[in-house]
C-alpha cells in the first residue's frame, strides 16, 4: 500500500485588513533586522510579541516564513517571496496615501530619503540645508534617512521603498528622473607603512599602480567604471566607502576616496594622497525620483528644496 502524503493546509487570504498590513510590517522589520530579538528594539515591542505576530502571520498565510534556532534565524523560500511581496504591497499602501494627500493638497505620511555615504563632510553637499526648508515646508510628514548603496537606492526608489535618492551618476534610466545637484572629488590614497606612503610619486603612472593591490567598490559604481579602465588589479572589494577607507588604512590596499572624507586621515597621518594631480576624478551627484508614477506632493517638494539648496 503506497503510504499517503499529507497535504500541508493552506488558509485562503482574502481580503487584507489593517491587521495584516500590521503583521506584514513586523514580519518586515523581523527580516530587515535578522531575527525576532533584534527587531524588538525596532519595532519597540517584547520578543515574544514579535514571534507571537510572525506565527499569527504564518497561520494566516499558511506558510512557513523563517526558521529559527540554534542555527539562527533564516527565511525560507516562501518567507523571501512573501517579504519580496510585503515590500511591494507596503510601497503601494504608501502610493495610495500620498495620492489622497495630494487630492487634498496637503503633505503628511512619511518620506523616505536615501542617500550615499559619506556626504555630509562634502562641503559642496548642502542637503542639510534643504531638509531645514522642507521640515518647514512639509511639517507634518515623518522624514525617514537612510543610507546605501548606488544600486539598493536606485532600486528602492523603482519600487517605492524611497521616495527620494542621492546618488553620484553612473548611468541613467528610464524609470527614473535625475537633477543635477553637487560634486565630489574622488582622489587615491594609500596608508601607513604602504609603500607608496612617503615616496616620491612624480613618476608614477596608471602602469605602475598596477603592481599594487587595489581596493574598489563591488558594485556599478563610477569607482568601478574607472578601476576597470585603468586595468587596476582589485584585491580588495569594499561595499562603501567606510569599508574602503578601512582597507586604505591596512597599508596593504590602494583606494578612491573622497577627499573631504579623506581629509581627517591625512591631517593625523594615517593616510597620503597619491599623485593626486593624475590619479583623481569627479562624481556628480544626483537626486532621483521615479518616473512613473508620479512623485507625491512631499516627494516633489523635497526635490525643489534639493534644488534650491544647491543652485
Amino acid at each position: 500500500m503506497q503510504a499517503s502524503t499529507a497535504i500541508r493546509p493552506r488558509a485562503v487570504l482574502g481580503q487584507v485588513s489593517d491587521m495584516d498590513l500590521r503583521l506584514l510590517q513586523v514580519f518586515k522589520a523581523v527580516v530587515e533586522c535578522g531575527g525576532m530579538a533584534a527587531a524588538e528594539l525596532e519595532l519597540n515591542i517584547g520578543t515574544s510579541t514579535v514571534s507571537r505576530h510572525v506565527k499569527d502571520l504564518e497561520t494566516r498565510l499558511g506558510l512557513t516564513l523563517c526558521r529559527r534556532g540554534r542555527a539562527g534565524f533564516a527565511l525560507t523560500p516562501e518567507g523571501q517571496r512573501v517579504y519580496d511581496e510585503t515590500l511591494r504591497l507596503l510601497a503601494a499602501v504608501r502610493g495610495f496615501r500620498d495620492g489622497i494627500d495630494d487630492i487634498h493638497e496637503r503633505m503628511g505620511g512619511t518620506l523616505s530619503l536615501a542617500v550615499f555615504d559619506k556626504t555630509a563632510s562634502n562641503p559642496a553637499a548642502r542637503i542639510h540645508a534643504a531638509l531645514a526648508a522642507f521640515a518647514q515646508q512639509a511639517p507634518d510628514v515623518h522624514l525617514q534617512l537612510h543610507v546605501g548603496s548606488i544600486n539598493a537606492i536606485e532600486r528602492g526608489v523603482i519600487d517605492g521603498s524611497f521616495q527620494v535618492g542621492i546618488i553620484p551618476t553612473h548611468r541613467s534610466s528610464q524609470s527614473l528622473v535625475y537633477t543635477p545637484l553637487f560634486d565630489e572629488t574622488m582622489l587615491l590614497y594609500c596608508g601607513q607603512g604602504h609603500p607608496l606612503f612617503g615616496a616620491q610619486h612624480a613618476a608614477l603612472d596608471w602602469e605602475a599602480l598596477r603592481a599594487h593591490p587595489f581596493a574598489g567598490l563591488g558594485y556599478h559604481s563610477p569607482n568601478m567604471a574607472l578601476s576597470h579602465q585603468a586595468g587596476l588589479l582589485r584585491s580588495a572589494t569594499g561595499f562603501d566607502q567606510e569599508s574602503i577607507a578601512t582597507l586604505v588604512l591596512s597599508g596593504r590596499y590602494l583606494g578612491f576616496l573622497p577627499d573631504h572624507y579623506a581629509q581627517a586621515f591625512v591631517q593625523h597621518g594615517r593616510m597620503q594622497a597619491v599623485r593626486p594631480d593624475r590619479f583623481n576624478y569627479h562624481c556628480a551627484f544626483v537626486a532621483l525620483v521615479r518616473r512613473s508614477p508620479a512623485p507625491s506632493r512631499a516627494a516633489q517638494c523635497l526635490q525643489r528644496c534639493l534644488v534650491q539648496a544647491h543652485a
